[in-house]
């Protein structure tokens, strides 16, 4: 049942594609999220550094988030639908069929996940050509980003895959192709993590060098000649097919899309400070640095002007904000690396069971115990003779080094659940400390950041939050809305509908109120 007043609003639809589920929410048109469902998406790993996905799979998943927010609601309140991904490779046949992207030869798998590392010895080879569009990802390619995979593609899988591929897609225009059958890409991806420029637009020159001529010599077709800003409607919206499938109205406003993280940054950046005595308050909006963690994190800083940072991806134009340059630091594991460490330790079914019966998650839980073996000391005084090394997947930022490996220094014989607990800190406070490293080159390079605007899944965790605030010494911030990132895909859809004019935050809004965490030692 919905009141009156319900029924008179406008209603948009954000789905984000995450790395181990979808998700989508119900948002109205104050930016409220009044319903969100979501739900586990397969990833296969068939060898080390290997992770592959379904991009059926993950429109099934699309589809029966959809169906449960929009449940209920009078379908004429439903104006736009916005997308946001992570940024993985998915390959099609000329017929929009799934290719494999395996030596199996099993098209089910079709994406190459955004944490897949297969790439290193293409991507190592592209970084030595020096070519100066490096210098917009901080000098340094990511085997995380799409070229290096494409040349995978070609050395490895050229007849299976490579010769018959129609169509290579980041994963979020993918989607917004699966929603109105136009194969126009977002700004957003291409300048990300396609080596586009959205001032000259594609380099000849570049793709020549790195031996993908041929994408340049069908004009781009398989990679993208149609470029939209995101927020900006795709074709005539939402087909009879997808609608069916989504359970929406059929010709609903479908907005080109953004990347995940970019999505969160959009969602938490202009957040309304005032009356909480933070740095930011009455300051550029500049001065905010947007920090998404989920299964990894990324760290979103925008100038005015573009500014160069060694070991950090950007300056892109326009690719969150529009009309501002962004700079993208990152951690290639942060909750992945926490459930490895907590998962793969042999005190680990204990710490089930005890949650379990305490009907708590194993991190309130792990939290609490920190609590209650602290003593009188602060927590983060637990670890002082224990210390952990977090790139256990390489290092993505500023140290930009594939090959670095992760360690764990002051190890004892002790098996107990006080050692996984302080293991699990020492983690934390790893993640923590790489924030500040990054967060201190991208201040050495100019920008001018004052305080951390936190969104994902690990804002959830009270320990990660206040591990940030400590050691980094920035206040932390986090919305009263706790889904940030579905309400930046959200954000896309209202825009595509007409009913707001841009993406763009302003510098301080009345809307979306705060909390804040600051540092306490």
């Amino acid at each position: 049942m919905h009141s009156n007043k319900q029924d008179l609003l406008n209603y948009y639809v954000g789905i984000d594609v995450g790395t181990a589920s979808v998700r989508a929410a119900l948002v109205d048109q104050f930016g409220t999220v009044v319903a969100h469902a979501d739900q586990p998406i397969q990833i296969w790993e068939p060898q080390p550094d290997y992770y592959e996905q379904s991009s059926d799979d993950i429109w099934a998943a699309c589809c029966t988030v959809t169906k449960k927010v929009v449940c209920g609601i009078d379908a004429e309140r439903i104006q736009g639908l916005g997308f946001d991904a992570t940024c993985s490779l998915v390959v099609v046949d000329k017929q929009f069929q799934p290719l494999a992207v395996n030596c199996e030869g099993d098209h089910t798998r079709n994406i190459i996940l955004w944490m897949d590392h297969r790439a290193a010895s293409q991507v190592a080879r592209i970084n030595g050509t020096q070519h100066s569009a490096l210098s917009y990802v901080g000098g340094t390619m990511s085997a995380e980003m799409q070229p290096p995979k494409l040349l995978w593609i070609k050395e490895n899988l050229r007849e299976s895959c490579w010769e018959k591929a129609g169509y290579f897609f980041d994963l979020p225009d993918f989607l917004s192709w699966k929603a109105t059958g136009v194969t126009a890409r977002s700004l957003c991806t291409v300048v990300c993590k396609w080596m586009y420029s959205s001032e000259e637009g594609w380099n000849d020159n570049f793709w020549k060098l790195i031996d993908l001529e041929d994408l340049v010599e069908d004009k781009y077709e398989k990679i993208g000649n149609q470029i939209l800003s995101p927020g900006t409607s795709v074709g005539n919206g939402l087909t009879p097919e997808a609608a069916k499938d989504l359970g929406l109205p059929c010709g609903i406003a479908v907005a080109a899309s953004l990347i995940d993280a970019h999505a969160g940054g959009l969602g938490i950046i202009g957040g309304d400070v005032k009356g909480h005595n933070l740095p930011c308050e009455n300051q550029p909006i500049t001065s905010r640095l947007a920090l998404i963690c989920g299964t990894s994190s990324c760290h979103m800083g925008i100038s005015e002007t573009p500014i160069y940072v060694p070991g950090v991806w950007g300056p892109y134009y326009s690719a969150m904000v529009p009309g501002f340059w962004l700079n993208e630091g990152g951690q290639s594991a942060t909750g992945k690396l926490i459930e490895h460490v907590v998962q793969g330790h042999v005190a680990f079914p204990e710490l089930q069971a005890k949650a379990a019966a305490s009907a708590q998650s194993i991190y309130t839980y792990l939290n609490s115990h920190l609590d209650l073996i602290k003593k009188s000391l602060p927590v983060g005084f637990l670890t002082v003779d224990l210390h952990v090394w977090p790139d256990f997947h390489g290092n993505r930022s500023p140290l930009a080094d594939l090959t670095l490996k992760g360690m764990v220094v002051g190890l004892t014989l002790s098996q107990g659940l006080d050692d996984l607990a302080l293991i699990y800190l020492a983690t934390i406070q790893a993640i923590a400390l790489g924030t500040r490293h990054i967060l201190e080159t991208m201040q050495a390079a100019g920008h001018r950041i004052n305080t951390l605007f936190l969104c994902g899944g690990l804002r959830k965790n009270p320990l990660f939050v206040q591990m940030h605030a400590d050691i980094t010494g920035k206040p932390v911030v986090l919305s009263q809305e706790v889904e940030s990132v579905l309400v930046g895909a959200a954000i896309l859809g209202a825009c595509a509908s007409g009913d707001f004019a841009s993406i763009q935050p302003r510098s301080f809004p009345e809307e979306a109120p705060v909390l804040s965490e600051t540092p306490n030692g």
